[in-house]
């Protein structure tokens, strides 16, 4: 970061970092044990009882605790169907590198259309004749506009995504890719298709980011992490730190300080800094959820990935509906269950810090109990085997529908 910016300019860079989100999350867990949170009472002694639970998911999906990285390559073996290595092992990439730049596209467009698609949301999938809902259907859908050639320019190359081509990406456009109807509805369809655009403006217009082996594509940032390498090592708090600094002007302009737009962050008045960043809290769940995402390309490639803990688990409605679940968190008002609540309310911001700090809770809860250490079984793998996975269980559980425990007004680009 240049010391010589404006303080608060500084203040806000300071907050695009895991660290930062790590930071103001476990401020609030603080105020929440000693009883001073507005919305909701923390409930410490049953993390043990949330950690059985997870271990419990753990142990019946992966015996053998094998347990992958969290990251949106999962959501593309749905149906037990691997779609990225049937499509590498036919397209003709010229290079790991080329590959690379594919994957990143896939994956970086597809995170992006990963915020909660609603319940009555449903995708059909052509070639299997099997219908997916959220996070899984979210990702077969991307996934096939993607090998469909949806976002190329290149029509010799279908498995790309231009920035031209996002840029000009229409909400009817990303309706009929997502068989989004009156009977089959997607939460915010036109905020998606805007994010899309956006990103394809941004990549268009910096081609000395984006295109430095190749059109403007966002697959290109592949190349300016893969600069960040030192001895062919790659911390994670660099891909994230890539992700919010060139993929920064995409998000919603919500709020900002000394000219830096703070994307996932919002305000709440127990969390204190020193700094004009007081009564901010940041998140960064999209950014952190492709960051995730972004390492295993990295790693086909040659790649060693390190600090991994140096992001930080995501806030969710899985992860934080599995606090709710299991007691670990309580509602101080139990009306508030029943009612809809807006990203920007204190409720969620309280409801996201407390997760975000929990899971790195009863992550220790959990490596205690398999034996395992944490360089071992890093918070990726917790996540994956993990929180996320007995999230969508216990809401199976206890709603017929499967819905969290809270219902959020999301507008496609937070949740």
């Amino acid at each position: 970061m240049n010391r010589d910016l404006p303080p608060e300019a500084a203040a806000a860079h300071r907050l695009l970092s895991a660290a930062a989100v790590r930071e103001r999350a476990h401020q609030l867990l603080d105020q929440g044990l000693a009883g001073r949170l507005e919305h909701f009472t923390v409930h410490p002694d049953r993390l043990g009882g949330c950690a059985d639970e997870v271990v419990t998911t753990i142990k019946a999906a992966y015996p053998d605790l094998d347990v992958p990285f969290h990251a949106r390559w999962r959501h593309f073996t749905a149906g037990g169907l691997d779609r990225w290595e049937t499509v590498s092992s036919l397209a003709a990439f010229d290079s790991e590198p080329a590959m690379a730049r594919a994957a990143f596209d896939l994956a970086i467009i597809s995170v992006l259309l990963d915020a909660g698609a609603g319940p009555a949301w449903r995708y059909e999938e052509g070639r299997t004749g099997e219908t997916y809902s959220r996070s899984e259907g979210l990702a077969v859908a991307s996934f096939d506009m993607f090998i469909g050639g949806s976002f190329s320019n290149h029509p010799e190359d279908p498995f790309r995504v231009d920035g031209e081509a996002l840029a000009s990406l229409t909400a009817d456009e990303l309706a009929a890719g997502f068989q989004v109807s009156a009977e089959n509805p997607l939460v915010g369809l036109e905020a998606r298709a805007a994010l899309l655009r956006r990103l394809g403006q941004v990549v268009a217009g910096a081609p000395e980011v984006f295109g430095r082996e190749d059109d403007p594509r966002p697959g290109g940032l592949f190349d300016v992490i893969a600069a960040t390498a030192r001895s062919g090592r790659i911390v994670t708090p660099a891909v994230l730190g890539a992700l919010l600094e060139h993929l920064g002007p995409i998000w919603p302009s919500r709020i900002t300080l000394g000219g830096v737009d703070l994307g996932d962050t919002w305000r709440h008045p127990l969390a204190h800094a020193d700094d004009a960043s007081d009564g901010l809290v940041p998140f960064h769940k999209l950014s952190q959820w492709l960051a995730y995402s972004l390492l295993e390309p990295l790693s086909w490639t040659g790649f060693t990935i390190e600090e991994v803990d140096g992001l930080t688990g995501l806030p969710e409605y899985r992860n934080g509906g599995l606090f709710l679940d299991t007691g670990v968190l309580a509602l101080r008002d139990p009306q508030d269950a029943a009612r809809s609540h807006t990203v920007d309310s204190q409720l969620v911001v309280e409801w996201r810090a407390l997760t975000v700090a929990l899971l790195d809770r009863v992550a220790d809860l959990v490596r205690e109990r398999l034996g395992l250490s944490a360089a071992d079984f890093p918070l990726a793998k917790v996540l994956e085997g993990g929180t996320w996975a007995t999230g969508r269980r216990l809401a199976r559980e206890r709603r017929a529908d499967g819905s969290p425990p809270l219902s959020i007004v999301s507008d496609g680009t937070v949740f």
